[in-house]
């Protein structure tokens, strides 16, 4: 009799097999996952129209795209709904937007492949994609803007789209949960969004519960960028690290901070997303709190020929730190040229080219994902620990505040994998002691 964990171990090591092999993706199915066992993803980018191809729905091409997705033995995705085909009005929900989300399901139930559904989208890929009926726009009836964090009309609105999409999806097998929004601190900083922090951590932390109310016991985040951990600004990182049932972490080079002081392949690039894990677990009240590293990827920043040893260095050292709940690459394909409009960066980023056929890149994350759901985390004591003020960060600054990471990096530099621990903790010895931290060093001013 086989047991679960040599059923997966054989699926994990057949599926990798079959991509170094070079064969076709196109059929496969996603592995099984274990509880506890680290997540390999992909935030879903469709190869035909993008996500315009909600207007212009192709259920075949659909489908090929998550049977390449699966043949690299990933076991789930992040999808968009652009908000305003979603919500075209205030008071209206798109019943044609939300019959082709279900058909996505059913095309990712074949395959195996669970869905985060992340559904404010004014923003992606650097693009705006707010819903005419919101801020900027001033409501003539109110004479104010409909901020999508204090109108309360607009929260009301928000809430009837997660309801109406929970009462399609929330029972499908595949929905793993919501993620609220897309990176939303971007619109945090446009003129009729401007928020305080107290503002920006209610709205959260309604919204979040909201999603538990509609849709109960699933997996519900908050898809923030980077510009909260490196700045105090916008959603505060307390809220962050303990709202939603994990910690988000968005990790590019390229955006965070990174190429403005360091080249590709030094260690402030190849530990960046460790950092920001650490980072985030310093915050958390819950030592148990898991991390998802929700998008990392490169573009050209990156050499070709180092792209699949980065991604393996940095993939490593993301799961030294033993915190991580899941890593899902940005992004499944490349965007087809045909579909302009977009900066000349987004159009490469794919583990799957225009063909669905995997990247070296593709292949390579594929090996990790196979290995590490056989070994599980290659955790890394962390006895050493940089204390650092609970706040004190620029606020929204570019490039962002690297006060804290350039004292984390040096630390790398000298050997030492440390953890984070904030001032107001410093001094709490069982705190300490549970996290295995049994020497301090304090930040240098």
């Amino acid at each position: 009799m086989v047991s679960r964990r040599s059923f997966v171990k054989n699926s994990m090591l057949t599926s990798a097999a079959v991509l170094l092999d070079g064969a076709s993706v196109i059929g496969a199915a996603a592995p099984a996952v274990e509880a506890g066992v680290p997540r390999f993803g992909v935030n879903y980018v469709p190869r035909k129209r993008w996500w315009y191809c909600w207007l212009d729905w192709d259920q075949q091409a659909i489908e090929e795209d998550l049977s390449g997705i699966a043949g690299l033995g990933l076991d789930h995705i992040r999808m968009q709904c652009l908000w305003p085909y979603f919500q075209p009005g205030i008071g209206t929900v798109s019943e044609q937007a939300l019959a082709h989300l279900h058909q996505l399901l059913d095309a990712a139930d074949k395959v195996g492949l669970d869905v985060e559904v992340t559904v404010l989208n004014g923003w992606m890929s650097g693009l705006s994609f707010m819903p005419p009926w919101v801020a900027p726009l001033v409501d003539p009836w109110h004479g104010k803007a409909g901020n999508i964090f204090t109108d309360p009309n607009v929260i009301e609105a928000e809430k009837l789209l997660f309801r109406r999409i929970a009462e399609t999806v929330g029972g499908h097998r595949r929905f793993l949960g919501f993620d609220i929004g897309n990176e939303l601190g971007v619109l945090q900083g446009t003129n009729g969004n401007r928020v305080t922090t107290a503002e920006a951590d209610a709205w959260a932390t309604e919204m979040l519960g909201y999603c538990d109310q509609v849709a109960p016991g699933k997996f519900h985040v908050n898809g923030i960028d980077h510009v909260h951990w490196f700045n105090d600004y916008g959603f505060s990182r307390e809220e962050i690290a303990t709202t939603g049932h994990a910690s988000v972490v968005h990790s590019y080079i390229l955006f965070d901070g990174v190429l403005q002081r360091a080249r590709y392949n030094d260690p402030a690039a190849l530990h960046l997303a460790e950092y920001e894990i650490e980072l985030a677990s310093a915050y958390a009240t819950d030592l148990n709190r898991k991390v998802w590293v929700e998008e990392t990827g490169f573009g050209n920043e990156v050499p070709d020929s180092y792209k699949p040893e980065f991604m393996e260095q940095s993939v490593r050292n993301m799961m030294s730190t033993g915190k991580v709940w899941g890593v899902t690459w940005w992004g499944s394909h490349d965007i087809d040229p045909a579909v302009k409009g977009f900066d000349p960066l987004e159009y490469t980023l794919g583990l799957l080219d225009l063909s669905n056929k995997p990247k070296p890149q593709g292949r390579k994350f594929a090996e990790l994902a196979a290995e590490f759901r056989q070994t599980g985390q290659a955790t890394e004591a962390r006895k050493t620990a940089l204390v650092i003020p609970d706040h004190g960060l620029s606020t929204n600054s570019w490039p962002p505040d690297w006060k804290f990471a350039t004292a984390y990096m040096k630390l790398i530099e000298r050997g030492v994998r440390p953890a984070i621990v904030l001032e107001s903790r410093a001094k709490e010895a069982d705190y300490l002691k549970a996290r295995g931290i049994s020497e301090l060093i304090a930040l240098k001013a």
